[in-house]
């Protein structure tokens, strides 16, 4: 039933009485728009009494729906208008777009007007959603309107199960999510990874090994690595690391990483990863002590951590008592002198083991936060140090050394538990850096020889391990290499069987939902990912009134049926090659030349656009306030990968450095230098004389260089800086024409990382999209507004 004509859309301001107010009519032309003369300090041309302003929403509103997104919101500021203008609040006829949202997106993640209008699609003068423009009356009003119109337009589509689309989520992120799981996927594979853990575990000399999983975008790299993590997270440590951006940084990103990685949770647990591994690997020194030098005091502790080594959080006695601080002082002394008798008597390893305990011994999250800080090489407050109990790190502190030293560190706990599984994922964007790209193989090099005990995997595309092989040497290529699994399309039935339990989960009829042409069609695409993705756009279409993306149908199975063809032919030439003694398998052919995957083209790129902006970007406010590792050098990577993406297809005049001055030691800083003007952006993380140090360098450039434009960010989740000589630092620049400190606020931040990731996504083929039209479309309409865009077009 299409919406009744005879309505108006209000949307209204202020806080404890009516301060704005705007209505459209069912056309969307603004028929009134008011401003409240007692609460406006500027003079409006149409300020009023808010009596008058009431008197005139009562003769307009007669007989009339009044529409408004929230409406509880709206009303509630009405009646007490009302109320303070001494008039009788009526009766209304409403309708609320908010809860009509809610009824008919039950998948949406936010039913806010922002995230629906982009969520959607929405325009208003042929302009998407701004959120700088937002709560102005007028512009909210007008959005509301696209909205009703867009909700009532839809809403009588035959099937319309108020459950959310069970083929939407055909993404794994990282390994630590929690996806559905069907086990006859790949299980070789999975049983291959598993038998070379016990490999090294059995291996006297507990070397490192590597494994290549090589396969095509959404062929299931990293759901495979989920399934790994769930099965095996309560024995080993599995260790996430993302694509590193700097090539100067390669190993202290790979650090970064595996921190973060150890604070996830394991399964149907209180502990982390690295609190597992710590009770481990501590609890077996101390059984061994107390067995050797066994008292009669020892026996309680000793019984408790035989019994489970996770009681070495419970059983060595009650928070802030002298008894725990005994037993946790007594255990470090006893662990630094295994490591002593073993490996080294000083340096970084020692200071690390410390460290380590003093995480394992703290229960405050202040405290467990200032260690977690401290193990990352970042600088304390003499203060925080003192609270901690740990040494400050010298100024000098090479993190590329500091960084390998600490993986050595964890390589040589995990002999005493298990081995570790290093996971190298979303590597795809490093072919365009050759620089970076040889610098990750140093990295990874180092880490093979020095750190023990360890699967090393690297999930990559067939013609990214191609050019890999072309840039590493070949000392490299053999270590990474010793293992190569290769993910091939599942069969047609296991396709199937994964549709099957997808819609279960929400109860959906498959045989009800989708015909055989439906299935014919879904089924015909090349890889898990995007054979989920035309499922979830059938689901929106049946569902929701969503429009289907037009596709050649019998050109997509006559394709199909030729890589059914291709796939078997593999199958029977490693089969020759095996029994002819070649075992080094054939990877499929790159997806670059399957148009069977590129012909899964959405509608508009807009669209699709919009629709993953707003999926990460709601994951990006969720991940917020977790616990991250930010560091100056990771956050100039992304910038710098940002420009050069922009370089690449839109702006090829631009020239990117680093400012360097003398040997003084400056913020982290990418030199940008457009047609126009050179923007050197740094950033500065640090904290006491460190920060005050090198904005004091950096201060000296901003005189020196006039013509250029100068901005120090700092993540406002970073300590903040309290000493007089900082503060007075940060004044100088923020006085200085050419100079600004800029503190990146949870907008500013989200923002930053969904450029970033928007590039990185597209590298990897996450994101089906030509890169030049996405940067097109967050510069001149999703991310208008940014600095990032300001600079560009300055």
């Amino acid at each position: 039933m299409m919406h009744d004509v005879n309505f108006l859309v209000i949307d209204t301001e202020g806080k404890s009485t009516l301060n704005e107010i705007a209505i459209l009519n069912a056309d969307g032309k603004l028929i009134y728009e008011a401003f409240n003369q007692d609460t406006q300090q500027e003079i409006q041309f149409n300020n009023k009494p808010l009596k008058t302003i009431l008197q005139d929403i009562l003769q307009l509103s007669v007989d009339k729906t009044l529409v408004f997104h929230y409406a509880e919101h709206d009303i509630r500021l009405l009646k007490r208008s009302f109320k303070s203008a001494s008039l009788t609040f009526p009766p209304l006829k409403t309708a609320c777009t908010f809860l009509m949202a809610k009824q008919a997106l039950p998948q949406a993640t936010s039913y806010s007007l922002a995230y629906l209008s982009k969520y959607l699609g929405l325009k208003v003068d042929h302009q998407f959603f701004n959120q700088n423009a937002a709560h102005s009356a007028r512009y909210d009003a007008a959005f509301t309107h696209q909205l009703y119109c867009h909700l009532t337009q839809t809403a009588n589509f035959s099937i319309k199960p108020q459950i959310m689309n069970p083929f939407s989520d055909s993404r794994v992120d990282n390994p630590f999510q929690q996806h559905l799981d069907l086990k006859s996927v790949y299980q070789h594979e999975f049983a291959t990874l598993k038998s070379i853990l016990n490999e090294i575990k059995q291996d006297p000399n507990h070397q490192s090994k590597g494994a290549v999983v090589i396969g095509e975008a959404g062929s299931g790299k990293t759901h495979l690595m989920m399934r790994l993590a769930q099965e095996v997270l309560k024995n080993n440590r599995l260790l996430f690391i993302r694509q590193p951006n700097n090539p100067d940084a390669i190993l202290h990103h790979v650090y970064s990483r595996i921190l973060e990685s150890f604070i996830e949770k394991v399964p149907d647990t209180p502990f982390s990863q690295l609190e597992y591994l710590l009770a481990h690997s501590f609890s077996k020194i101390a059984i061994e002590h107390y067995q050797q030098k066994q008292t009669k005091k020892d026996e309680p502790i000793l019984d408790a951590l035989t019994t489970d080594h996770l009681n070495i959080y419970a059983k060595l006695g009650a928070e802030g008592t002298e008894i725990k601080r005994n037993n946790w002082a007594s255990l470090e002394r006893m662990t630094r002198r295994w490591w002593e008798s073993r490996y080294s008597f000083a340096g970084i390893a020692t200071a690390i083991i410390q460290g380590l305990i003093k995480y394992c011994a703290y229960r405050d999250p202040h405290r467990r936060d200032l260690v977690k800080r401290w193990l990352a090489g970042a600088s304390l407050e003499t203060e925080e140090l003192q609270l901690v109990g740990l040494p400050d790190w010298e100024e000098e502190l090479n993190l590329e050394d500091f960084s390998l030293q600490a993986m050595i560190v964890f390589g040589r706990l995990s002999l005493i538990d298990e081995p570790l599984i290093i996971v190298f994922d979303q590597l795809e964007g490093l072919k365009d850096n050759e620089t970076l790209l040889t610098q990750f193989g140093n990295g990874l090099k180092e880490i093979f020889t020095a750190v023990p005990n360890s699967l090393i995997i690297l999930n990559l595309f067939p013609d990214r391990w191609m050019t890999f092989q072309t840039i590493f040497d070949s000392s490299i290529v053999d270590r990474i290499s010793q293992y190569r699994i290769t993910l091939n399309r599942p069969d047609t039935e296991i396709l199937k069987e994964i549709l099957y339990l997808k819609a279960s989960t929400q109860g959906v009829d498959l045989e009800k939902l989708f015909n055989d042409n439906d299935f014919r069609e879904i089924l015909s695409f090349y890889s898990i990912r995007t054979v989920l993705n035309r499922a979830a756009e059938y689901f929106r279409y049946r569902a929701e009134g969503i429009s289907l993306p037009h596709l050649d149908t019998d050109k997509l199975v006559f394709e199909a049926q030729i890589w059914h063809v291709i796939g078997e032919l593999k199958k029977e030439i490693q089969q020759l090659k095996q029994q002819i003694g070649i075992t080094e398998p054939t990877p499929p052919a790159s997806s670059q030349n399957n148009p069977a995957e590129t012909a899964n083209t959405p509608a508009t790129v807009e669209q699709t656009l919009l629709d993953y902006l707003a999926r990460i970007e709601q994951q990006l406010i969720a991940d917020y306030s977790k616990k991250q590792i930010i560091t100056e050098h990771d956050d100039v990577g992304k910038l710098q990968t940002i420009m050069r993406a922009f370089q690449s297809v839109k702006y090829a005049d631009i020239e990117l450095d680093c400012l360097h001055y003398g040997k003084k030691r400056l913020p982290d800083n990418l030199q940008i230098k457009t047609k126009k003007n050179t923007f050197v952006v740094g950033f500065l993380y640090l904290v006491g004389n460190s920060f005050t140090a090198r904005l004091k360098n950096f201060n000296e450039l901003v005189l020196q260089h006039k013509n250029y434009r100068f901005r120090i960010c700092r993540d406002s989740r970073e300590p903040a800086i309290k000493g007089k000589v900082g503060m007075d630092e940060i004044e100088k620049l923020m006085n200085a024409q050419n100079g600004n400190y800029y503190v990146m606020e949870q907008d500013d931040r989200i923002r930053y990382e969904l450029l970033y990731q928007l590039i990185i996504d597209i590298q990897n083929k996450d994101l089906e999209v030509d890169l030049q039209q996405a940067l097109n479309f967050v510069e001149m309409e999703y991310l208008r507004d940014f600095w990032i865009m300001a600079l560009l077009r300055h």
